[in-house]
């Protein structure tokens, strides 16, 4: 059982989380380059002590604390990166650094998981195995810092891992989960359709590149209108067109991008197949050429069923099942994915919104904020979810 006087610590650290989450905020940085991000992480968990400190990747940082018993391995997950977007809050700690903000909630997840780690770096002598404390870089962008993490061994001997997610959407004092899929895969494409120029007043004389790829775009959409199960989830979207830079002249070549995505392995690995054969059909029918590009991004998040439903078990003991909604799966991606390709896990929301506030931005929103009062929350949820996973078992 987890001793009361831990969520008390918790609440006595209020300040201090919120502090290091403000300090995050400040000095925010991007996928890859999370390097002052990863020296305050390090300095800190030194500090603490009882902790075995590695970096898997030159950003990341790993911390284990190894209980005075043997036993099994929990890890938990924090992501630390920032996105490429200007702030328009105006905080005393708004970011320092134009165009780069944390819009996501990274900021509040670094700092909840290094205020459990201080917590629980107290506990060695009270506790039956080990806990991993994960503080991953890269997370908005692919490839995504998880599988290099995994790559890098991690995750080697781990029998569960959790990761926690701070959301805008959920109203604060509630929680999310999901059984099952909770996220889809998100992969990208390019395509470049090869067409003939010509001046605008002679198009006869052109292979019209947007004219053809405009009927790429529409013919797209059968596929999930009418090749895709309708009840199984597909979204292809066209996010890109380039081309062209003059108004008399009819370009040679257009680009277009966008994003697939689906909660079914087989569906992501059918939907390019497709999509190239209609690409080929319309451009070929015009006689255009095409070049087509997968990039290959997150697996599709799903949770697994036995540690879920440990964890709705943690949060209804300290908050009570009423707090918790059951959530539908969502089309946004995670790469918390390849860690449960891996190991068994659950990815948790924690509801960080606040009307009364006025905390309702969405995330990746210049404006986004969460209410700092959920921070302990996801505090009190990593020290019970340790107890239970490594001294009560499953």
């Amino acid at each position: 059982m987890v001793r009361q006087e831990l969520f008390d610590q918790a609440d006595a650290m209020k300040e201090q989380i919120v502090a290091w989450r403000r300090h995050f905020h400040r000095y925010p940085e991007l996928s890859f380059q999370e390097v002052e991000t990863a020296r305050f992480v390090t300095e800190h968990l030194t500090s603490f002590g009882n902790l075995i400190i590695s970096h898997p990747t030159p950003t990341s940082v790993v911390a284990r604390l190894i209980g005075s018993k043997p036993g099994p391995v929990l890890a938990i997950r924090a992501d630390m990166d920032a996105l490429p977007i200007q702030e328009e809050n105006t905080f005393e700690f708004t970011s320092e650094r134009p165009g780069v903000m944390h819009a996501c909630g990274h900021d509040g997840h670094t700092a909840m998981l290094l205020a459990a780690a201080q917590i629980l770096s107290k506990q060695q002598a009270h506790l039956q195995g080990e806990i991993r404390f994960i503080f991953q870089h890269a997370e908005e962008q692919i490839p995504g810092g998880a599988q290099q993490v995994v790559d890098a061994g991690a995750l080697q001997g781990v029998d569960w891992i959790i990761g926690m997610h701070l959301l805008s959407w959920i109203e604060i004092g509630r929680f999310g989960i999901a059984y099952g899929p909770m996220m889809a895969s998100m992969d990208n494409f390019h395509i470049t359709i090869h067409g003939r120029m010509a001046h605008a007043a002679y198009p006869h004389q052109s292979v019209d590149p947007i004219a053809i790829g405009t009927q790429v775009v529409s013919n797209l959409q059968h596929i999930v209108a009418r090749y895709n199960d309708p009840t199984k989830p597909l979204v292809v979207s066209v996010t890109q067109f380039h081309g062209g830079t003059a108004n008399n002249v009819i370009p040679s070549t257009v680009e277009i991008s966008g994003t697939f995505r689906t909660l079914d392995p087989q569906i992501r690995a059918e939907a390019p197949v497709l999509m190239e054969r209609i690409i080929r059909g319309v451009t070929e029918a015009h006689g255009a050429s095409y070049a087509f590009r997968v990039e290959t991004g997150y697996r599709p998040l799903i949770n697994d069923h036995k540690v879920t439903q440990v964890m709705e078990e943690v949060i209804s003991g300290l908050y009570g099942r009423e707090q918790i909604n059951i959530v539908e799966p969502a089309m946004g991606g995670e790469d918390f994915s390849a860690y449960a390709q891996k190991a068994p896990g659950t990815f948790i929301y924690i509801g960080a919104a606040n009307k009364d506030k006025g905390i309702t931005y969405p995330h990746h929103h210049p404006r986004f904020t969460i209410d700092e009062d959920a921070l302990t929350a996801g505090v009190k949820l990593a020290i019970a979810a340790a107890f239970r996973f490594l001294n009560e078992g499953k």
